[in-house]
């Protein structure tokens, strides 16, 4: 067996400087061949364990593989998915919506702004940007558009406001962001809640700033009477989300529950709301498991490759080398972080959001700690800038996303286009987080 799989080569000889470069470079040709990040990542991981260490280290991948996919709190994951999987089957998030207009029919730009208000609840509910953005993108973006909003205007909405899901807890990427830091989970939580608001406050300014100082950007307001029993009849599209989102992070909050438990609770939670309402069907079910097993399918083996190709990488010593040129670019701390922030902005464009965490926090994360900055903190800076990627082209998945659900008219390129001004928003929140990290309360 061990005949089988030596390859022949010896990598060693490289070095640890051109090995570096190598693999490097042979990850980005792999991917620029279209081939899914998880096979590259397994594939170089497989052949530099060989070329490095040869045939008897291929049990290093296994055990690395086990490690990630063994972890108690990775439960969490798919259960916050099939949450965000029922919502997306069920008319929850409909009237949801439906019941903002009672705040927001009387605003000038009031139906962006609810659209951000029900982005930031649906957020609280799920942690799913996806599902959330095609959500908004069904129920908003047409009534916007028919009401003669900007279509920009429109369009950067329901993007920005369904990532928020990154920010605001139970994030998906704040989970996996703690697996791979070995972090709290919770504290993470805690730490994330006000930059999420804040972010989505910065949007709700700009959406008033367009209305106000922009001619054609908003129609005039035009509230409606709405009758008394039709008023209570909205209401109570607002009780069971917000009962949902009580419940699960008054949990994690109040210590009554931890992240993989209160994972659990929301999931009831959601079940529930669907049986009071009769929406609840087996097939509804069968439909939103699929889905579930479909994105978790993909977080698990994207994790698997990634875990693989960092065990090996580190193993080679490749993280203590990255670590000291990294180090090494200044002898200011803020340097070294904007640095870093930089990276993981370019690596935005054009991978997807688990990968980039699974490869670069084992490197990133012990530099902040070594130069004395808080991991719960940076932990907050990483989600932000992972909003920026969900925006920013040209693989940008906001974007494609709101394309499978947007009228035929708008292409890519006004999409695009529209989302260039929400991009800036969450720069300048990245950098208000970097220059005030009271912000987190960390």
């Amino acid at each position: 067996m061990a005949e089988i799989l030596d390859l022949g080569i010896n990598l060693k000889a490289l070095g640890i400087g051109y090995g570096t470069l190598v693999m490097f470079l042979m990850l980005f040709g792999l991917l620029l061949t279209g081939m899914p990040l998880a096979f590259v990542t397994l594939l170089v991981a497989l052949i530099f364990a060989l070329g490095w260490f040869g045939p008897m280290a291929v049990p290093l991948i296994t055990s690395r593989v086990f490690s990630f996919v063994s972890s108690f709190i990775f439960v969490s994951v798919p259960m916050f998915v099939l949450m965000a999987a029922i919502l997306d089957r069920s008319g929850i998030a409909r009237d949801l919506f439906d019941a903002m207009k009672l705040i927001s029919n009387r605003i000038r730009g009031g139906v962006a702004i609810q659209t951000i208000f029900v982005a930031v609840i649906l957020a609280a509910m799920s942690g799913i940007i996806g599902g959330e953005i095609v959500l908004l993108g069904l129920l908003a973006l047409p009534q916007m558009l028919r009401l003669g909003y900007d279509r920009s205007l429109s369009i950067g909405v329901v993007c920005a406001g369904g990532a928020l899901g990154t920010m605001i807890p139970p994030s998906i990427v704040l989970i996996v962001y703690g697996l791979a830091a070995n972090v709290s989970i919770g504290a993470l939580f805690t730490a994330s809640f006000l930059p999420g608001v804040m972010l989505a406050s910065f949007y709700v300014l700009y959406i008033l700033f367009r209305a106000y100082f922009t001619t054609g950007a908003v129609p005039d307001p035009d509230p409606e009477i709405i009758p008394l029993s039709q008023k209570i009849s909205l209401l109570k599209g607002l009780i069971l989300p917000l009962l949902v989102v009580t419940f699960v992070l008054g949990s994690i909050y109040g210590g009554i529950a931890s992240v993989t438990e209160a994972s659990a609770i929301g999931v009831g939670g959601v079940l529930l709301a669907t049986i009071v309402r009769g929406e609840f069907t087996f097939e509804l079910l069968r439909g939103a498991a699929m889905q579930t097993l479909a994105t978790v399918g993909m977080i698990v083996w994207i994790g698997i490759g990634a875990s693989a190709i960092v065990g090996v990488f580190n193993l080679m010593g490749g993280i203590d080398f990255v670590s000291s040129l990294i180090i090494g670019i200044s002898d200011e701390p803020l340097y070294v972080l904007l640095f870093m922030m930089l990276i993981l902005f370019v690596l935005g464009m054009f991978l997807d959001w688990v990968g980039i965490a699974l490869l670069t926090l084992p490197i990133f994360v012990p530099i902040i700690v070594e130069l004395g900055y808080d991991p719960i903190w940076f932990g907050v800076l990483f989600c932000m800038n992972m909003q920026v990627s969900f925006l920013s082209p040209p693989f940008g998945p906001a974007a494609f996303y709101l394309k499978s659900v947007a009228p035929p008219e708008i292409s890519l390129g006004d999409i695009f286009k529209a989302l260039l001004p929400f991009i800036a928003l969450q720069i300048l929140a990245l950098a208000v987080l970097i220059m005030f990290p009271g912000i987190t309360g960390r």
